[in-house]
């Protein structure tokens, strides 16, 4: 299984990464909202380079042009709520992609720092056969990315899973390698961090993804 980490080549991502991890700047939620759209339409273009393609012919106003375009047929699967961003800026440069959304979130035993992860929301087209283009900004544990994965299994089996973070951990990539399929799967991230604090937070991170874009919760 292929981990690419966008960061590790100085680029646009590390200016956008250094924004959304200061917590000054992270004040202003629009600009947050903005930068992991931003960060969306990057990785999506980086995604682009794996898939598949035709030529067609094209009339230009003094001639004919051949141009490669996506013969693959993409499915943008987001985890609700904190990947609605990161989806919009994936959406708005694969914009012929279908689009499936999971609800999953930690339920903490109580006393404890210990959680399950429970899904309670699918909906989606059929993937089989399809890209399968799964985007949730915090890859924390992998523990929801696979649960996300195994609630999509009910609509097919696609040919190809892109697994997409803004910060991804050494644990959740081990997790995702161990329950996710190697052979067709490969996992992208903007930055890695390599600490989860006891209540399984990303350390340095940059905070709760979702209060940060959409305001804190009860």
């Amino acid at each position: 299984m292929e981990l690419i980490n966008l960061s590790d080549q100085h680029s646009l991502v590390n200016h956008y990464m250094r924004q959304l991890r200061d917590r000054d700047i992270q004040r202003d939620r629009m600009r947050f909202r903005l930068n992991v759209h931003r960060l969306g339409q990057i990785m999506a273009y980086e995604i682009s380079k794996r898939l598949d393609y035709t030529t067609i012919a094209t009339e230009t106003p003094l001639a004919t042009a051949q141009t490669p375009i996506i013969s693959s047929k993409v499915v943008v699967a987001t985890i609700l709520r904190a990947g609605l961003a990161m989806h919009e800026g994936f959406l708005s440069y694969l914009d012929n992609a279908e689009n499936a959304f999971v609800s999953a979130y930690r339920e903490y035993r109580e006393g404890s720092d210990e959680f399950d992860v429970n899904i309670e929301y699918l909906a989606s087209p059929s993937i089989e056969g399809k890209t399968l283009i799964l985007t949730d900004p915090m890859l924390a544990t992998g523990r929801s990315m696979e649960l996300a994965y195994r609630a999509l299994l009910t609509r097919g089996e696609p040919s190809h899973i892109h697994v997409a973070s803004i910060i991804a951990t050494d644990q959740a990539i081990d997790w995702v390698r161990r329950t996710l399929p190697n052979d067709r799967t490969t996992i992208w991230t903007c930055d890695l961090d390599h600490i989860l604090n006891a209540h399984s937070y990303i350390v340095p991170g940059l905070g709760d993804a979702g209060d940060l874009l959409y305001g804190e919760k009860l």
